[in-house]
């Protein structure tokens, strides 16, 4: 009986140590959590870099509204902005690098060239996320087969655990965030697909092949 009571005790106060500090927390610090343990879910034991990030706050957003082109702004107005941050775009045949935006808005997700939108991805007609196992920024936004869309958006961030936290929070997507191991496929359009080669290096790069494939180091 002694035991019993004991245990009972003990269960009593837990939970209200856990109902005196739940009530404790600011609206702040709850969207981090909720947002921590997306990432949990999607990164944890797949990708390196994870254990160092969780001592990381999620920012709210890179960049802030004003800082984007009055002429984006006008584009995308009616929307609500949650989350701007740089990225590096690749192109899909040449590879070239390129400085963008991607800007996260409720319903969807925005790549920007100064006062152009490059390409509006739909969170409804979203195909799937994936990143590599490594270290690398990498991360493939996969989009449907129709004349609306270029092909896959191949993106470098520098924040890749809170970007796509954010993504696949704000697209309700998290089932289809996939991380993958030594490499994957991205449609480059009409059709077409290519290659994406992930490997371990002396140095991080990215750069086109003699094959014709891209490979992350």
């Amino acid at each position: 009986f002694l035991m019993q009571t004991s245990e009972m005790l003990r269960t009593i106060c837990m939970r209200n140590l856990v109902r005196k500090y739940c009530r404790g927390l600011t609206a702040e610090r709850k969207v981090q959590l909720q947002q921590k343990v997306v990432t949990s879910a999607v990164f944890s034991g797949k990708k390196e870099g994870y254990l160092e990030s969780l001592s990381q706050p999620f920012l709210e957003t890179r960049l802030k509204e004003n800082d984007l082109n009055p002429k984006v702004l006008q584009l995308i107005r009616g929307e609500n902005i949650k989350y701007v941050t740089p990225v590096i775009k690749y192109d899909r045949n040449g590879f070239k690098a390129r400085e963008r935006l991607l800007v996260l808005t409720q319903s969807s997700a925005y790549v920007v060239e100064m006062a152009k939108i490059k390409q509006k991805i739909e969170y409804s007609t979203l195909k799937g996320i994936s990143t590599s196992n490594l270290s690398d920024g990498i991360v493939v936004i996969h989009v449907p087969e129709d004349n609306k869309q270029k092909g896959d958006v191949i993106l470098q961030c520098e924040h890749i655990f809170e970007t796509v936290t954010k993504l696949c929070i704000l697209a309700n997507k998290q089932s289809l965030v996939k991380v993958v191991k030594g490499s994957l496929r991205f449609r480059v359009g009409s059709g077409k697909e290519g290659t994406m080669v992930f490997t371990v290096g002396p140095e991080p790069q990215v750069f086109k092949d003699k094959t014709g494939q891209l490979t992350v180091v």
